[in-house]
Formats: structure tokens, C-alpha cells, sequence
């Protein structure tokens, strides 16, 4: 069968999957022995590598790929995904071995709302903080001190509403759960989020963690509703691509951040993930992403080798000032 046959018959599964999704909203989980929804389990989002956060804008408010779209996009994740092999087969070692492909589908972006699937323009001040943010990410910036890097960069946390969505890497997120709490494994930077779901309140405004302060709550049988404050300002609230403008992995992160993610089981294997963010300090109105999680008890989650104080910080700041110094005798 060509890549084209292959893309559409996968493309009708794949609307299969979502209309199965959608009439599931009633779908009652098993329950943990305390009478809790459980939600237990491994789901990582590796296969949504490919699918951008925001929607290239030829496709306007189209939410959904036609046919030929989704057969190119379907060509060009099989194309991706054979560079493993191919280097393998020639004996090197390149970005095949570093990044992992999704699978195609035909979302044409996560963010959902606003309509155009795309970042809502910055404030003045956001604007204002975005240009002073500082990363590996930044096309033709020096490097001369730690602080010309973000948090992600030196190992510390990815952040929040960051961490959340999918990378070339490290995409595992798994569940557990206790009574009257559920933590959140993320694999990228070794974090565990812990949400209180017993109704105790939040810690005062005035302390701040880098993934915020998360308090959870059921909603009907299937849902579990996690509202997120306290977020420390540093880290990017989108890293997951450079090419918008500003670049996705300069978009601040306020005082005044304020996330909402509803996960809601639809199946014994398929969780609908929707967050919100609201920053008015930076956005100039909220924003919402979708994505449609899928269990893999056998996905592996291996240590990720980062750590502050590795190697890569120092290695970046001796290139950088030698360019420097090279131009300079020129």
C-alpha cells in the first residue's frame, strides 16, 4: 500500500477514535478502593509529536486536516521516523537517535480557543518581558553567565503550562493516586506534580513554586478538574517550537498565571486533557489546548541524565565568549 493509502486508511481510524471520544463523555471509570475515580496508569503523549501547538495559519479556524493534508502529514512523520534506521544503516548517530515521531492525525493544532488556534497577542508588558527572556533556544544570542539561560536549559523544571505538552523527547506522564490525592509523574526533567483532591486550601499567594500550586477536585464520575496558582515567574509557559513569532519558547510566565486543566476519562484507555491558561499580565485573553491521551502501561520511564551544573551550560558560555573574542582580532 503507498504512504497515501496508508494515511487515509489510518486517517478513518483515527475519526473513528474521535467520534468513539466524543460519545463517551459518560463513561464511568473502575474506582480506587477508597471510591475515588481511578485514573491510575501510564499515558504518555509522544504520539502527538508533530501535531503543533499553534495552527499554522493558512488553515485559519480549520480545526482539521483534509485528506491530502493528513497524507502529507503522514509522509513526512514516516519520513522523520526512518532516520533511525537510516543512520543505523550508515553507521552515525544524528538527530534519528534523539528525536521521537508521533503518529499523524488530523488536528491541525492543540490550542482550540481562541478559534484561529493560535497564542493571543502579547500585552505590552508581555511583550515587554518576552523580549528579555533569555535562552539556548535564541537565534544568535551570546552567552556569557547562567542567567542567559531559562530553567529548562539548566535542568530546573520546564514549567508550567509547558511541561504539559509534548516534545522530541521524555514524553511519559503517569498517574498515581491515594486517597484524597493524586500526583502526576512527568518523565521530561523528573517532576512530580502533587494535587491535593481532599479539599485543602492552597498555600498563600506569596509562595511560589516553578509548576505552581495545584489543587484538584472530582466533577461527575470521569473527571478529575485541577486548578493551578502560584506559578513562579522564570520558565516559558510555551517551549514546544521557535518558529512563531515572538519565538513560542519567549512567552512569560506572571504573577498572575492561572491554569485549569479538566481530565476527563472517556474509555478505560483514553483520557480528553483540556487546559486553559490565563495570564492577563502577558496575554490578552486566556487560551486552550486539547489533547486526547492515551494509556501505555508498557511506556518505560527512564532517568532523565539532567542535572544543573552539567556540562552544557559551561560548554555554551566558552564557545560563545571565544566566538566573541575570534571577532573581535578579526
Amino acid at each position: 500500500m503507498t504512504i497515501r493509502g496508508v494515511a487515509l486508511a489510518m486517517s478513518v481510524a483515527c475519526c473513528a477514535i474521535s467520534a468513539g471520544a466524543a460519545q463517551a463523555q459518560d463513561y464511568t471509570p473502575d474506582q480506587t478502593a477508597w471510591g475515588e475515580p481511578d485514573f491510575r496508569g501510564t499515558w504518555p503523549i509522544d504520539h502527538l509529536n508533530g501535531t503543533p501547538l499553534q495552527r499554522p495559519e493558512e488553515f485559519g479556524d480549520r480545526e482539521f486536516l483534509t485528506d491530502e493534508e493528513y497524507a502529507e502529514r503522514a509522509g513526512r512523520i514516516e519520513a522523520a521516523a526512518a532516520r533511525y534506521e537510516n543512520e543505523d544503516s550508515s553507521d552515525t548517530m544524528g538527530m534519528g537517535h534523539w528525536a521521537e515521531m508521533g503518529e499523524p492525525n488530523r488536528r491541525t493544532s492543540l490550542i482550540i480557543d481562541p478559534p484561529n488556534g493560535r497564542l493571543p497577542e502579547m500585552t505590552e508588558e508581555g511583550k515587554r518581558r518576552s523580549a528579555e527572556m533569555r535562552s539556548s533556544w535564541r537565534r544568535g544570542q551570546d552567552f556569557d553567565w547562567v542567567t542567559d539561560f531559562d530553567t529548562w536549559d539548566r535542568c530546573i523544571t520546564r514549567g508550567l503550562p509547558a511541561s504539559m505538552f509534548p516534545f522530541q523527547y521524555n514524553n511519559g506522564m503517569r498517574i498515581f493516586q491515594a486517597p484524597g490525592l493524586v500526583a502526576l509523574q512527568m518523565e521530561m526533567v523528573h517532576e512530580t506534580r502533587i494535587i491535593p483532591t481532599d479539599g485543602s486550601p492552597a498555600l498563600p499567594s506569596q509562595i511560589r513554586h516553578w509548576i505552581g500550586e495545584s489543587r484538584g477536585h472530582w466533577e461527575d464520575e470521569n473527571t478529575l478538574v485541577i486548578e493551578t496558582t502560584n506559578l513562579k515567574p522564570g520558565p516559558s509557559a510555551t517551549n514546544i517550537g521557535t518558529t512563531s513569532s515572538p519565538p513560542e519558547n519567549d512567552t512569560p510566565v506572571s504573577e498572575q498565571a492561572h491554569v485549569i486543566e479538566r481530565l476527563t476519562m472517556t474509555g478505560p484507555d483514553t483520557i480528553d486533557y483540556e487546559i486553559t491558561y490565563n495570564d492577563p499580565v502577558v496575554y490578552t485573553q486566556p487560551w486552550t489546548a486539547h489533547l486526547d491521551w492515551v494509556r501505555d502501561d508498557n511506556y518505560g520511564i527512564f532517568e532523565y541524565a539532567c542535572h544543573e551544573g552539567n556540562e552544557q551550560i559551561p560548554n555554551y558560555i566558552s564557545a560563545s565568549r571565544a566566538q566573541r573574542q575570534q571577532a573581535s582580532a578579526e
